[in-house]
């Protein structure tokens, strides 16, 4: 079953304090760690990441030693499983990244603790649950695939998915470059891009624009292509970079919004994306009247995808706009009904 981030963040949410273990599956850089990350400081839990690819079985199960009748083995834990099976006030989410890669007696020896909660004689304690993440196996990242008992052994089974509307609102909220913003929202499907080869490359994927987002004005303008290609590939960040053109060609927000009842509307796609993110990043309580003004007149020109981006991403950028006198008046004529359906 496929989720957009703000679902599997809600569904985390209800299953960590009830101790079920969920496996999430997906694309590699699409925000899988990251979410789990979030979710444990909404939850008010440890974290604990695990790399099951690069263990042994004894990770897992502990180090056999001789009992002191010499007749049975016992298992010293050590490592994370030392630390997990520790007496802890606060609760802990044991994170297992990459459960796919790892092999086949490995995740044999996760499946007494997911299902028993314990390995010999050591018990977990019970404030401890498991989420685990992996890549799918078409997704050329080492997956041969996991074991049936173990995938039986989680509560829930689901698959991230990456939308440009949660990208967008992530992006919003990390003051992201308008013009990154801009660009992924006018080419969304180049936000997660499957590789279809093995050959040393970097494909889009929300981690690897994150890269990009990071080093846009960083590297020196002769570097950029060389700098973005290295991060999402040659193709996407030469699409970037010639959208940056048209985005740098347009008149400033701060022009746009000295005479929003005159200022001129581009007729190009990728030019409206760009001037409709950057008035939503300049918009603030003192010229959100401007805003609505220009909004509207997007309106009327039969923009309305434009407008609802425009209105919608300045609210996420700073919701206090939604208390101001122009967006309560605003809410009685085309931007209400365009917001409200």
């Amino acid at each position: 079953m496929q989720v957009n981030a703000s679902q599997l963040n809600a569904l985390l949410t209800a299953y960590v304090p009830k101790r079920l273990p969920v496996l999430i599956t997906g694309r590699p850089g699409i925000g899988k760690s990251d979410i789990v990350a979030q979710v444990a400081d909404q939850v008010d839990h440890d974290l604990m990441i695990s790399h099951p690819v690069v263990e042994d079985p004894t990770d897992s199960k502990g180090l056999p030693f001789a009992a002191a009748d010499g007749q049975s083995a016992r298992f010293l834990p050590f490592g994370d499983l030392e630390r997990a099976l520790q007496p802890r006030k606060r609760p802990l989410i044991w994170f297992l990244d990459d459960l796919g890669q790892a092999s086949p007696a490995v995740q044999a020896a996760k499946m007494q603790l997911l299902l028993a909660r314990r390995i010999g004689e050591h018990k977990l304690p019970e404030n401890v649950t498991f989420l685990a993440a992996t890549n799918r196996r078409n997704d050329n990242a080492g997956v041969s695939g996991i074991l049936d008992p173990l995938i039986s052994r989680f509560a829930t089974v689901v698959e991230l998915e990456a939308t440009i509307e949660e990208w967008s609102a992530w992006a919003v909220a990390n003051d992201i470059a308008p013009e990154l913003f801009a660009f992924l929202r006018f080419r969304p499907d180049l936000l997660s891009v499957q590789k279809t080869s093995r050959d040393i490359e970097a494909t889009p994927s929300p981690r690897s624009w994150g890269f990009v987002a990071k080093t846009m004005g960083v590297v020196p303008k002769e570097l950029e292509l060389i700098s973005h290609a290295g991060s999402v590939g040659e193709g996407p960040a030469t699409e970037l970079l010639a959208f940056i053109q048209i985005y740098r060609q347009l008149p400033s927000p701060a022009a746009v919004l000295a005479t929003p009842d005159v200022a001129p509307i581009p007729e190009a796609p990728s030019a409206l994306y760009a001037i409709s993110a950057a008035l939503a990043m300049y918009a603030n309580e003192s010229n959100f009247e401007r805003v609505v003004i220009y909004t509207e007149r997007l309106i009327a020109a039969g923009l309305g995808e434009f407008a609802a981006l425009l209105v919608t991403d300045a609210l996420r950028k700073t919701p206090d706009l939604a208390n101001t006198h122009a967006f309560i008046k605003a809410q009685g004529g085309p931007i209400g009904k365009l917001i409200h359906g």
